[in-house]
């Protein structure tokens, strides 16, 4: 194994995830400029993360109920919608056979 491919630079890195208020302290190469002062009273870099296990929908298990609510609305919806239209159709078409029927009997 090549001695000179792995990172030396290992250090003690928090990684904030700010929408779910969740940090957590590991052993990190990422490179950042800002700082936190830890719980222990320690300075540390401070790595900001967009999605954490805190807040990731596999993990709080979200998703699914919001996936699978969201796609019975949107069909329930389409099909209301699909019935209304039937309707109206069926309603025009039976307004013109009558001026049709009206007509013919003249």
């Amino acid at each position: 194994m090549k001695s000179s491919i792995h990172p030396t630079t290992y250090r003690p890195v928090v990684f904030s995830d700010d929408v779910a208020g969740f940090a957590f302290l590991t052993q990190s190469t990422a490179q950042t400029k800002d700082t936190i002062k830890w719980e222990d009273g320690n300075e540390y870099p401070l790595v900001k993360v967009h999605i954490s296990s805190a807040s990731h929908p596999f993990f709080t298990g979200e998703e699914k109920i919001i996936d699978t609510e969201g796609r019975v609305d949107r069909f329930e919806a389409r099909r209301k919608a699909a019935e209304a239209r039937k309707e109206q159709l069926a309603a025009k078409a039976k307004k013109v056979n009558a001026i049709k029927a009206k007509k013919a009997d003249k």
